[in-house]
């Protein structure tokens, strides 16, 4: 690990080689952090809320905020704290934020990473750094477990096995309880039907994927659909766009969907 800067500098720079399956359970931190994958895919969970980060994004965590951090591959995490703030509006930067990391951006942050950089020249891309911080707007999966014993099980098994394609019934008889019961119990302690939180479990499953751009014919199957306009239909039902455009840089357009 790396953590450079000079007294009264605000941005220190972590580095954290994660291997694949590295978790680091949930934590916070005294100022704000922008979490990046320098290199391979970085996983961010608030919450039920996960962001999936390719090395073009990043995401802003508030000071204070509880979150954990995984590697589906072998990863790279940059990690910046700031003490200072973005000078855009305060609004999108007090909940996690996942902002656009252009080659500017990366380049900057690879010279801020410098120990031997003098006072003036950190000043200055530090106040650079804080301006090119630019929101994108990405859909969150969120899938909540419910709160009854049976149906968290059943959420348990299918967060292990996605593409598994038990109905309902079929669970019922391994738990305990009827169909019925359980589609109750998911929408009550979901907020949302039963098929539609296992589709939300399975493009979730599938982003790390996507970001590491595997071909989508495997990524659906894996995912439990057998073709693949199957699963754009669903990926774009659920996020507003198609899985090559939920990764694409660029600025928010007017409509796009936010989080």
């Amino acid at each position: 690990m790396s953590a450079n800067g000079h007294g009264g500098a605000l941005v220190l720079i972590g580095t954290f080689p994660m291997p694949a399956g590295t978790r680091f359970h949930r934590h916070t931190h005294r100022t704000h952090q922008l979490a990046w994958a320098s290199s391979g895919t970085l996983s961010v969970a608030v919450d039920a809320r996960t962001w999936v980060l390719p090395t073009t994004r990043a995401l802003w965590i508030p000071a204070g905020t509880p979150h954990e951090v995984l590697s589906a591959s072998h990863t790279t995490m940059t990690s910046l704290y700031l003490s200072g703030t973005p000078r855009a509006a305060p609004g999108p930067w007090t909940r996690p934020q996942p902002v656009e990391v252009p080659r500017l951006l990366a380049e900057l942050i690879l010279f801020l990473d410098d120990p031997g950089l003098d006072a003036g020249r950190r000043k200055r891309g530090e106040a650079l750094l804080l301006d090119l911080l630019e929101p994108v707007a990405v859909t969150t999966l969120a899938t909540p477990l419910p709160d009854d014993p049976r149906a968290r099980d059943v959420a348990r098994a299918l967060l292990d096995d996605p593409a598994c394609a038990l109905p309902l019934a079929a669970w019922g008889h391994r738990v305990g309880a009827s169909g019925r019961t359980l589609a109750r119990l998911f929408l009550a302690g979901t907020g949302m039907p039963f098929g539609r939180w296992r589709t939300l479990v399975r493009l979730n499953a599938s982003l790390p994927a996507l970001a590491a751009g595997e071909p989508l014919n495997r990524v659906a199957r894996a995912a439990g659909y057998e073709t693949v306009s199957a699963f754009v239909a669903a990926f774009r039902r659920e996020t507003g766009v198609t899985p090559g455009a939920y990764f694409g840089t660029g600025r928010p357009r007017p409509g796009a969907p936010g989080e």
